[in-house]
């Protein structure tokens, strides 16, 4: 567990988690209010871009983000958290 608000998140923990995800887009909030106010919608960003907006600004990190062995699931939405409960429920069954 880590609070990303205290805790900030470090450009090793950001690669890594990039490296799982497949892109930085992947982690990137398109929810974060600092997303409209900053007119991001309107501009072309490169993974260049959505990593310095994530290390920079805790609330571009899509949340939540669960690490579970070498696999990661990022974000809310419906399919995500059913499959982290699988993975969480085979890794219970494991122990």
């Amino acid at each position: 567990m880590q609070d990303i608000k205290t805790e900030k998140i470090t450009a090793l923990q950001l690669d890594e988690m990039k490296k799982m995800a497949g892109s930085y887009e992947a982690l990137f909030s398109r929810r974060a209010m600092k997303y409209k106010e900053l007119g991001l919608k309107d501009k072309k960003l490169s993974e260049n871009d959505y990593r310095d907006y994530i290390l920079a600004e805790y609330t571009f990190l899509k949340r939540p983000v669960a690490i579970l062995k070498n696999k990661i699931f990022v974000g809310s939405e419906k399919k995500t958290v059913e499959d982290l409960k699988k993975a969480v429920s085979v890794e219970r069954s494991i122990s």
